[in-house]
This record gives structure tokens, C-alpha cells and sequence, in this order.
């Protein structure tokens, strides 16, 4: 009896030993994945990374603190060129997407809508797309019917250029460029309508 006791007893505490060893490797291998993922998803260039979330974030530039104007300037996915110079005058809304992001995809009706709405105000709208081919960015503006051009961008140049000037730590992110074409505000990740309306009144009155 003593020796069948010993035996149980000896037999449990490895049982435990085991266990808890099972529990800090699946800890440790939980803790890689997750720094990982951090790692994968930190801000910064956008080009080739993927979806990186915003935060919804605004930031605004009051007229006498802008910096210089910004030409945006490239190919559509039909081979067309497009340019920024072309809508002197203009206040211009630039969104970076891409058809698999979903925040991309949730705010695209909010964009179509806004620039069928304002475009007697004289607001333009252009994308850059930093991921996709033609097929499927082609797809993505039938979907959702835009009616504005997006420029091709998978080396990155004109995101390159244009973060020089604003940084874009997120795709979406949505930029308005003012009458003159500065820099005037930055909204990063999915867009609030009321948000880029309100953006929009107060640049097209000068503010």
C-alpha cells in the first residue's frame, strides 16, 4: 500500500509538471504570435503592408499655416493620365485604398455619394491605389459605381511624394487639398461623412 501510495503520488506530480510546461509553451507561442502581428500592422509606409487600421484621427491646417501646394499625378487603371494641375481651383478630397480593405470598402458609398454631391461645389475627388491590379481595382469602382479616377500606384511614388508633405500612417486615409492645393486637413482610416463635410464647408469658405 505504501509503495502504490508513493507511486500515485509521484505519478501526479509529474502529471502537473507536464501540464504546467504545456501551459507556458502554448503562453510563450501566443506571446511570438502576438508580437508578430504587432510588428506586421505598426505605421508607417503604407506600400506593400497591407491594411493597417486608423484611428479615425483629424488633423486640420489653418489657411496661414499650410505648406507648399502638392501635384498629384499619375495613370488610372484604364492607362488614362490624370492629374491634380488639371483642377486649378479645386478643392481636392486624395483617399488611399485598396478593394481587399474592408474599412475601404465600408466608407466607399460615403465617398461616391459625397462627390456626386459636391461636385457643383467644385470638389474633386482622386484615389491612389498602392496594392491592386487592374482587374481588381476595376472591379472595386464598378461596385461601387465611383465616379472619380484612382491612380495606379504599386511602386509607391506618389504616395512617396505626397507623404513628404503629410504623413499617411494608414490605408484609408483621406487628405484635403484646399483651392490652391495645400495640404489642409487629414482624416486617418475610415471616414466619418458629417466629419469630411464639415472639413469641406470650412475649406471651400477659405477657412
Amino acid at each position: 500500500m505504501r509503495v502504490s501510495t508513493r507511486s500515485t503520488a509521484g505519478n501526479g506530480k509529474h502529471a502537473g509538471k507536464a501540464t504546467a510546461r504545456k501551459a507556458a509553451a502554448f503562453l510563450v507561442a501566443a506571446l511570438v504570435l502576438l508580437a508578430g502581428c504587432s510588428q506586421s500592422s505598426g505605421a508607417g509606409n503604407v506600400v506593400g503592408q497591407g491594411f493597417v487600421s486608423g484611428d479615425g484621427s483629424v488633423q486640420q491646417w489653418d489657411a496661414g499655416n499650410r505648406k507648399d501646394p502638392v501635384v498629384i499625378a499619375g495613370k488610372d487603371f484604364a492607362g488614362k493620365a490624370v492629374s491634380t494641375a488639371d483642377w486649378s481651383g479645386d478643392v481636392v478630397v486624395v483617399n488611399t485604398w485598396y478593394a481587399g480593405c474592408a474599412p475601404c470598402r465600408a466608407e466607399a458609398p460615403d465617398l461616391v455619394k459625397m462627390a456626386n454631391a459636391r461636385a457643383a461645389d467644385g470638389v474633386k475627388v482622386l484615389g491612389i491605389n498602392t496594392q491592386d491590379d487592374a482587374g481588381a481595382a476595376q472591379a472595386f469602382e464598378r461596385t461601387f459605381s465611383t465616379p472619380y479616377p484612382s491612380i495606379q500606384d504599386t511602386s509607391g511614388a506618389v504616395i512617396a511624394k505626397l507623404s513628404g508633405v503629410v504623413p499617411l500612417q494608414a490605408v484609408p486615409t483621406t487628405v484635403v487639398l484646399d483651392k490652391d492645393h495645400r495640404v489642409a486637413a487629414r482624416i486617418i482610416g475610415q471616414l466619418v461623412p458629417g466629419t469630411l463635410d464639415a472639413i469641406l464647408d470650412d475649406v471651400l469658405a477659405g477657412k
